[in-house]
C-alpha cells in the first residue's frame, strides 16, 4: 500500500469529510473545524515524535484514533514499553498517543491494511458522533 492508495481509500469513505496536507503529512477530518483528525499519515519525525524513525527513505506511518474497547481488544492494557515502533507492516499502539487510543502502522501491506480498514471506519464514526454531539 502506498500513501496515495491509503489516502484514496479514506477519501472514498469520508462521506462529507475532508483532508488537509500540512508539511507533507495528511490529516483526515469528519467535520469542518479541523480540530481533531480521525486519522493521519505522517511522513517524517518531529521534535516530539521520533520513535518510528520516519526519516528512513519511503517510510510513512498511518495513525488511526479508535475507541477504548477496540484498542484494548487489540492490545489489552499494554503499555508502549518494549514495542518496536520502527517495525514495518505491524499494527501497534501509537508511540505518543496510545493513551488516547490511537493505533499506528508503518507502511502497511495489503493484508494489514485490510485489518486497518474497519478501524478507519470506526474512527470516522467516532468523529462523526463527536461532531453530532456539539
Amino acid at each position: 500500500m502506498t500513501e496515495d492508495d491509503i489516502t484514496q481509500h479514506i477519501i472514498d469513505s469520508l462521506g462529507g469529510g475532508h483532508f488537509e496536507v500540512a508539511d507533507d503529512n495528511t490529516f483526515f477530518f469528519h467535520g469542518a473545524d479541523n480540530k481533531f483528525p480521525f486519522a493521519t499519515i505522517v511522513t517524517k519525525d518531529s521534535a516530539f515524535d521520533s520513535a518510528s524513525k520516519l526519516d528512513r527513505p519511503g517510510v510513512f506511518r498511518l495513525n488511526v484514533g479508535v475507541g477504548k474497547e477496540t484498542f484494548r481488544a487489540l492490545f489489552g492494557e499494554q503499555e508502549t514499553a518494549g514495542v518496536d515502533f520502527t517495525a514495518i507492516d505491524r499494527l501497534m499502539p501509537h508511540p505518543v498517543y496510545a493513551k488516547m487510543y490511537w493505533v499506528s502502522v508503518i507502511n502497511p501491506g495489503d493484508r494489514t491494511f485490510e485489518t486497518v480498514k474497519p478501524l478507519i471506519a470506526e474512527a470516522r464514526g467516532l468523529a462523526a458522533a463527536r461532531d453530532k454531539g456539539k
